[in-house]
């Protein structure tokens, strides 16, 4: 579904709540109905109602839903997905041959490295790593087979920080497309296609969501062309949003800008306090002076989001011990949502990398900061280190 003009000079908030939630002209409903339905009753063959046949081609839910998110992204198209992984592996399908060969960062969701590591490099792509931060890098992690150079600013976990224009120019200078994961920042903190990226990758289970309640994924585009592409794979591949997942994750656009500003006060507060803690010996948070990409941060991106990583002293057992210690913290994988989350990534979110050029640390703890008051989250993670 493109997205409908009457949204292209709202500002943010306002295409949060309105963008794609038409009032349900049966009933007025001010929220679309959840269409749990498989199939559609057709008036004469070929003679279909609004262009629904069957949900896996479309469903009006998913429908909304994909509207909102183009709308937020400020692109042409987009569309949803059972998970975030099944996004990826559709866009991986739809831009990739046997043969080609793709630019990975050197600091990724485990997800996506296993995807390409012992997925599609069985498909025949063959697949680098690059410090995205790094725009020379990139350029030269470049072949004359390279089709798509993939990119996450905030990254995950370290939380590296690319400069998303500059590395755009790299990539179609090569004739490449720029993949770019926005999960970690959404659409509120930093709109990557604005900045040239081709598309834009979303685990809408994270942030989107919102509430730990839901599992999706998205893509959107500002590419006319290639966002049929897209809607051609993922209807012949089948992974789609269901009914209610789209509703939940339409629920939870409607907040995510109050959402990420408390996300966002929250993390800058923690930050801090770790930044003086005697046991941390490092802080990860783009919202930090002394991070290495705080400048192209604070240009790209609105707020520095809820995502902090750290490193303790005294190795990978200290790390260990301060993620079981949490209490208002819960120890669990996945983040975005409105709780506080605790992990310890070589051992759970990106232990798929071990032994690879995107290993993590093994010292390191990784947080998904929650929008509970900020001196109980202080409180509770000054005991887990220990006073």
């Amino acid at each position: 579904m493109l997205m409908s003009d009457r949204h292209i000079s709202q500002h943010f908030e306002t295409l949060a709540i309105h963008a794609g939630n038409t009032a349900d002209p049966l009933t007025g409903a001010v929220v679309p109905p959840i269409y749990q339905v498989s199939t559609y009753k057709q008036d004469g063959v070929g003679g279909l109602r609004g262009g629904y046949e069957y949900s896996r081609s479309a469903n009006p839910t998913r429908a909304a839903l994909e509207e909102n998110l183009a709308a937020l992204e400020g692109g042409r198209r987009g569309l949803a997905f059972a998970s975030g992984l099944a996004a990826e592996d559709c866009l991986l399908r739809t831009l990739l041959s046997p043969g080609d060969h793709v630019v990975i960062p050197n600091d990724a969701y485990g997800g996506t490295f296993r995807l390409f590591a012992k997925v599609v490099a069985r498909w025949g792509v063959e697949w680098s790593v690059a410090d995205t931060s790094d725009p020379a890098a990139v350029r030269a992690a470049l072949t004359p087979k390279t089709r798509a150079v993939w990119v996450e600013t905030p990254s995950n976990p370290l939380l590296g920080i690319t400069d998303i224009a500059a590395v755009a120019q790299v990539a179609r200078d090569a004739g490449a497309r720029l993949v770019v994961d926005n999960t970690f920042a959404t659409p509120y903190l930093q709109q990557p296609l604005a900045l040239g990226a081709d598309v834009v990758v979303h685990s809408l289970t994270k942030y989107m969501g919102g509430h730990s309640d839901v599992v999706g994924g998205a893509l959107i585009t500002g590419d006319a062309e290639l966002g049929e592409e897209l809607a051609f794979h993922q209807n012949a591949m089948g992974a789609v949003a269901g009914p209610f997942d789209s509703w939940l994750v339409l629920r939870g656009t409607k907040t995510l800008s109050v959402r990420m500003d408390r996300h966002s006060e929250n993390a800058t507060r923690i930050a801090d306090m770790l930044t003086r803690h005697a046991r941390v010996t490092s802080v990860l948070y783009p919202g930090l002076p002394d991070h290495p990409g705080h400048e192209v941060a604070a240009k790209q991106m609105r707020a520095f989001g809820g995502m902090i990583s750290f490193r303790v002293e005294g190795g990978e057992e200290a790390a260990v011990e301060v993620c079981n210690r949490a209490r208002v913290f819960t120890l669990g994988e996945s983040l975005g949502g409105v709780e506080s989350l605790i992990e310890h990534p070589g051992r759970m979110t990106h232990a798929s990398a071990a032994g690879s050029a995107l290993e993590v640390p093994a010292d390191l703890v990784r947080l998904s900061v929650g929008i509970e008051n900020v001196d109980d989250l202080l409180d509770d993670l000054q005991q887990a280190l220990g006073k």
